[in-house]
Parts: structure tokens; sequence; C-alpha cells
């Protein structure tokens, strides 16, 4: 069941996305060679914390950090620890926040120092696709238009998109329906209608689709190893299209 969200919640889900997009901001501020993703980690915590909210992924399912924390092959899931950053690497952080009942999610790919222009390349493009995604959120759509935004964003380029971890809705739980992948036909599944919110997440890789689980039971790699980038914003659908609202920088 796809769970509509009245305006009162929205501007709830709307505070949630501010404090999510403050705590962006200053890991942002934070990434550079040496420093260490379990710092990281303790950064969101106390960003989260402090603004009266609480992480939406510590402890969930039985998840141990506050943020993930996803470097180079890794394209979802990474867990903070002692790993401390190079220059060339690239990190995808993924932060939750849970604030009066309500869930909003983002994730960002960051340069760390210098990286190659295939991995600019890469950012840029699925950023872009992100974007692309998100136009597609209005009233009359379906989740199929979204996914076929990705898609069209990504393969003039070679990338492969993940398939087998998708976007999805958003709201008083942290995954709700409808599922939202990030490929196939446009005009089906779902019809868009104001008060959903959604979870907008492109994941695309330098080299193939495929993905391999980890024995941790959490981290999710490239199968063949080559660099993942992931963007996500939480969107809310209006009447006269959309919000974003975990938007940075104003």
């Amino acid at each position: 069941m796809i769970y509509k969200k009245s305006p009162q919640e929205i501007d709830i889900m709307r505070e949630a996305g501010k404090i999510l997009a403050a705590t962006m901001d200053r890991l942002e501020a934070e990434i550079r060679p040496g420093v260490a993703t379990g710092d990281l980690d303790a950064i969101a915590e106390a960003s989260i914390t402090e603004a009266g909210a609480i992480p939406s992924f510590k402890g969930y399912r039985g998840f141990p950090a506050s943020i993930c924390t996803s470097v180079d092959e890794v394209i979802v899931h990474g867990i903070p620890g002692p790993l401390a950053l190079k220059s060339g690497n690239v990190i995808s952080i993924d932060v939750g926040v849970h604030f009066e009942g309500f869930h909003a999610d983002s994730a960002w790919t960051f340069p760390v120092g210098d990286v190659s222009s295939e991995v600019s390349d890469l950012l840029n493009v699925t950023e872009t696709a992100l974007w692309a995604a998100i136009d597609q959120c209005k009233p009359g759509n379906r989740v199929g238009d979204i996914g076929h935004a990705v898609e069209t964003a990504v393969q003039p380029h070679g990338y492969g998109v993940v398939r087998e971890y998708v976007g999805h809705g958003v709201g008083r739980a942290l995954h709700e329906e409808p599922q939202i992948p990030n490929y196939g036909p446009p005009g089906r599944r779902e019809v868009l209608s104001a008060g959903m919110t959604l979870a907008i997440e492109p994941m695309v890789n330098l080299g193939g689709p495929e993905t391999e689980a980890l024995d941790d039971g959490w981290t999710v790699v490239t199968a063949d190893r080559m660099v993942s980038a992931h963007f996500e914003h939480t969107v809310a659908v209006t009447p006269e299209g959309h919000e974003v609202l975990t938007r940075r920088g104003g």
C-alpha cells in the first residue's frame, strides 16, 4: 500500500530534510585524505542528534552505524570504521534522518582529493540521471517513467545501472511502497499523485551492472570491483509537480 502524506506531514518531512541537508554539508566539509569513515559517522550522529532528530539507519535491521559510507567499488551499505580515505577515492555517504515520526533519506557521492577524469564523468552522469528522474516526479506520471529517465541518461555512456537495489517510498517508515527501479520502460507501474514521497536513488557502475553482497551481510560491491556512484534525494509529489525535501544549498 502507498501512503500519501498530508501537507502537515510533508512539513515534518521538510524539516527532516533540512536536518539531513545540514548534516551532509558538515560531512562534505570533512572529506579529505586521511579521514576515517568512522569519524564521519560520529560527525553525522552528532549533527543529527543535536538537531533533535534520530539517525534512521542506526539499529535498522541491525545496521551498526548512523550513516553508510561506501568507498570506490562499494555500491551501498558500506559500514563506517577505521578505513582512512585516500586521494583518488570516491565515497558515497547515505544519510537517514528520523524526525517527529517521519524519515528523510539522501545520498551523495563525493570525490576525495583528485580523481580520474573517467570517475569524475561517472559522478556527473549519475547526478544528471538523478535530476532527470526527479523531473519525472509529477502527478499523472508513472513509477516506470522515473526508472526510464535514469536509464536514458546513463545508457549512452556505457555504464552499468544497478538492478538489484532500487529507490522506494519513504515517510513513516524508512522503506515504503512503491519500489522504484532505475531502469525499464516508461508508462508502466503505479501512477504518481500528490502526497506521495519518494526516495529517488540511481546507483550506477563504471563497469557492469552486476553486484555482490559481502559476508558482513550489508556491504554491496560491484562484481567487477569497478567504481560505483550513488545519488539520492527525498522528493514529495505536489499538485504542481514536485519538491526536493533534502535539497542542499538553500
